[in-house]
């Protein structure tokens, strides 16, 4: 979301002296990235110099590019300073009378940059302001929002914006809160291309009056086409940027335990936001859902024992319950999130909710632990074994008294997040908002992999989870600056195929068939690449992954015949425990070889190797290697073990041989 607050004001002795006669608003989008250009122009009509605030507040997660004053045709050039230094030589420019900007916090999601200039009589100024912005996807669409506050009528006033996307866009919608009957007119929409030009009459409140119609917010809200599961890469000037949000992965079910404070310190118009909040919370789960409700000051209390499926009776049952909330006592976090993971953990084992589910746990507090166990880094810790990685915890912290880095460091340690509730009329929206955010987890643990010698200098490319209506963003810088595509690997696990998956994939050299508890189905506990005719790549969830080559021969060969070869990658992710044929040797086996002497072939030695506690005759030679270069392969030396390798594989070599790919023995 990039929020845009502008504010342009003065102060002066006698009203009018100061005239805005201009202010323009000019945003260029471009692949998610905003750039916005502010510009305003005053003139000083008294017969004395007048000092001129120019304020903006910028979204804090903007950084300012450029900084510049006009005045009588003279340009002066601000010079942009991390805010630690600026603070300093900001405090000295004002102490000697000398022109300079601070950028200083603001609010919420806002910091404020504030620069003054005297300017002479009869003489005008022109303010000219960039900074730019990496728009973040929140709940299926992209964001810009523009407050507009001139506090008087301009003469020229303009607000454009052009959003250019190279996968298109899929949908556009342009609003103002201030825009009425009589503004309306005025605003355009055509395509990616926006403005809104009032003329001074346009602008007044009235016919003849000097107030100004404009004043509040202007909104921008997008999204662009996802033809693409695996995300849409630009690669402009040797760097690329990856946009990775999957359009077409199912809903998940959860299981939802809400930890809500009831201590003394919520009482009055937090605990009535919270209760608002819930039930509107809870009207929004679907029937498939399991929930439960844990309140706690020095003591825990539930609304029911176990988790309860979201029926329509259910709901309104358990928000009856919210409005019948009141606050005492003091702050027992830890027993209470430990009674929501026992019920999520009660309700796993009774198979009372649905196997193929996601859970989660959000905690709803304002203040520190005071009651029962009051170490955070032992709360921190009992947490974090308790949820054992199965499941995610939210933190929501209110107000400025609360211990929100304790909260912060649980939540990221379980998988989740935490966020500061900042107390004021609409901190019922922020708690519907944040939920809506965090309701529909659909991929944990993901990692965006890229050639490495093809790519350096990555943004970070593992995420803990991707929600509903977001985007993980990864941009890097390309070695080679000729390239125009390269390979992209996404790995996650997929929250709808978790602990039974029933997929069956089986592969010959005439065919490739994969199904899903006997059906044809998409798969997302794994990813499929096929090259046709050549190989299949199989990449589990976990990250592991195996390559089938099929290995073709000359047909008239009197006795070879085409043959699968099958390669494991990434091996060292499987399971310590793992065995078979190939799989007891993926994680090492210790061996000596000692006594090289000639072997039948001149070229091919033999030698004595010890393994196992026994001495086993080997012969040097060479093999080719397809894990990474499927098509022709790597020659690398080997040792080959004689006698169907007796002595060097578990048992005997028959003990691995069945009938049927899917027989056990």
């Amino acid at each position: 979301m990039n929020i845009l607050l502008f504010v342009l004001s003065q102060k002066q002795i006698f009203e009018n002296v100061v005239e805005v006669y201009s202010v323009k608003v000019d945003c260029k989008v471009a692949s998610r990235f905003a750039h916005t250009v502010i510009t305003s122009s005053a003139l000083n009509k008294a017969n004395s110099s007048q000092e001129v605030f120019f304020e903006v507040d910028l979204p804090k997660t903007a950084f300012i590019t450029n900084f510049s004053m006009e005045i009588e045709g003279q340009t002066y050039t601000g010079e942009v300073k991390e805010k630690e230094k600026a603070k300093k030589q900001y405090q000295k420019a004002v102490s000697t009378g000398q022109t300079a900007g601070l950028v200083r916090a603001s609010g919420r999601k806002m910091e404020k940059f504030t620069v003054s200039v005297n300017i002479a009589a009869n003489s005008n100024v022109t303010f000219i302001l960039t900074h730019e912005e990496l728009l973040q996807r929140k709940l299926g669409q992209y964001e810009i929002m523009t407050r507009v506050k001139p506090k008087q009528l301009v003469q020229h006033f303009e607000i454009v914006a052009d959003i250019y996307e190279p996968q298109g866009i899929d949908f556009l919608e342009a609003y103002g809160t201030f825009i009425s009957n009589e503004l309306l007119p005025w605003w355009r929409k055509q395509s990616a291309h926006i403005s809104f030009c009032p003329t001074l009459d346009q602008q007044r409140k009235c016919l003849g009056c000097e107030g100004t119609l404009i004043d509040g917010d202007f909104f921008i809200k997008y999204d662009v086409n996802r033809a693409e599961t695996i995300g849409d890469i630009q690669i402009v000037n040797g760097y690329f940027v990856h946009f990775f949000a999957p359009s077409d992965l199912p809903r998940v079910p959860k299981n939802v335990v809400f930890v809500i404070d009831r201590s003394g310190s919520m009482r009055g118009i937090k605990m009535k936001q919270t209760k608002d909040a819930m039930l509107a919370i809870l009207n929004d789960l679907a029937e498939d859902d399991y929930f439960g409700i844990v309140l706690f000051d020095s003591s825990i209390s539930t609304w029911k024992e176990s988790l309860t499926k979201a029926t329509k009776e259910n709901v309104s049952e358990a928000q009856q319950f919210i409005q019948g909330i009141t606050d005492l006592g003091a702050t027992n976090i830890n027993d209470a999130v430990m009674k929501a993971v026992d019920m999520i953990m009660k309700g796993k084992r009774d198979k009372k909710v649905p196997e193929r589910s996601v859970s989660m746990v959000i905690l709803m507090t304002d203040g520190m632990p005071n009651s029962g166990e009051s170490s955070v880094p032992h709360i921190q810790e009992n947490v974090l074994l308790a949820m054992g990685g199965n499941m995610t915890l939210f933190c929501l912290g209110f107000g400025d008294d609360v211990d929100y880095s304790f909260l912060d460091v649980m939540s990221r340690q379980n998988k989740g997040l935490a966020r500061r509730i900042y107390e004021g009329s609409d901190a019922t929206v922020q708690l519907q908002g944040f939920y809506e955010e965090v309701a529909s987890p659909l991929l944990s643990e993901v990692d965006l992999r890229y050639p490495d010698n093809l790519v350096n200098s990555l943004t970070t490319s593992h995420y803990k989870q991707l929600f509903n209506g977001s985007e993980i963003v990864v941009a890097g810088r390309l070695t080679d600056y000729s390239l125009d595509n390269f390979l992209v690997e996404v790995f996650a696990h997929g929250v709808r195929n978790r602990q039974g998956l029933g997929v069956r994939l089986e592969v010959t050299t005439h065919d490739i068939t994969v199904s899903q508890d006997g059906k044809q189905a998409k798969l997302f506990c794994m990813d499929l690449q096929v090259t046709k005719d050549r190989s299949l790549t199989v990449t589990l969830r976990d990250s592991v992954r195996f390559v089938v080559i099929l290995h073709k021969v000359w047909k008239q060969h009197p006795y070879h015949q085409d043959y699968l070869g099958f390669y494991t990658l990434d091996s060292h992710l499987l399971s310590p425990s793992v065995h078979g044929l190939l799989g007891q040797f993926y994680h090492g086996v210790q061996f000596e070889v000692k006594d090289m002497r000639p072997g039948e072939v001149p070229e091919k030695p033999d030698a004595t190797m010890l393994v196992k506690g026994q001495e086993l005759t080997v012969t040097r030679g060479w093999q080719r290697d397809f894990r990474w270069d499927v098509k022709n392969g790597e020659n690398i030396p080997c040792w080959f073990i004689h006698s169907n390798g007796n002595g060097l594989i578990d048992g005997n070599h028959t003990d691995y041989i069945m009938s049927g790919l899917f027989k056990t023995v």
